[in-house]
């Protein structure tokens, strides 16, 4: 007997149901909704770099939910993500933000500054590995979240993993790349993230989930 292939339960992604979907998600503050208007104006043609917006809620409801006090971000941008990882940290909490770019990370600064939460962010300008390789190897990080340069995202795994606390989560971004990672056949950026997807699958120290929010998210809990 033929097996059938599984039912597809997914709606048709319309602007109209993607707004409804923002409006039934936590509204994002005033501040966050002017840093994503600001990277739009200031950097029309990056700005798909940003995370989305249902994103920053995501991101602050799993800090909150595992009680992070400790957060590594990999890829900042403008900041949007790390405002909205940190102002769900409690005060005393740190977030390392790693970016190479002194442009993009001078506007997440006025932003976090704005939101009151600089104190709480420690930026680091600098090759990301070098940056993770330089951070205590014992199990400290309570939630990681990836959104950098995709060719490395396995090393950037390699390095994060073991730094991740039990019951520590790590967040991937881009993990299905605009659908291109269906194809067997996918070069460049999506075949990296084929690669990635595939080692995190394998990887026996994380149980791991993949979902179709935004252009795919992994979260993954450290065993």
């Amino acid at each position: 007997m033929t097996a059938k292939a599984p039912r597809d339960k997914r709606p048709l992604q319309t602007p109209e149901l993607y707004r409804y979907v923002l409006d039934h998600n936590p509204p994002l503050d005033p501040v966050l909704r002017e840093l994503v208007e600001t990277t739009h104006a200031r950097f029309p043609e990056r700005a798909g770099m940003q995370s989305a917006q249902e994103q920053g809620p995501l991101l602050a409801f799993l800090v909150r939910l595992i009680g992070a006090r400790h957060v590594v971000e990999v890829g900042t941008f403008t900041g949007f993500s790390a405002l909205a990882m940190a102002r769900a940290l409690p005060a005393d909490g740190t977030l390392i933000a790693c970016d190479v770019s002194e442009e993009w990370t001078a506007v997440a600064r006025e932003f976090w500054t704005r939101a009151g939460v600089a104190d709480r962010v420690d930026l680091r300008i600098a090759p990301a590995l070098e940056t993770l390789r330089a951070l205590p190897a014992e199990p400290g990080i309570d939630l990681a979240y990836l959104d950098a340069d995709k060719g490395n995202y396995v090393h950037y795994w390699e390095e994060l993993v073991p730094r991740l606390r039990p019951g520590g989560l790590l967040v991937a971004d881009n993990v299905l790349f605009h659908g291109e990672v269906a194809d067997p056949d996918a070069g460049g950026n999506a075949a990296a993230i084929r690669v990635f997807n595939d080692h995190v699958a394998a990887d026996e120290r994380t149980e791991s989930i993949m979902l179709t929010v935004a252009d795919g998210v992994t979260i993954a809990r450290r065993l």
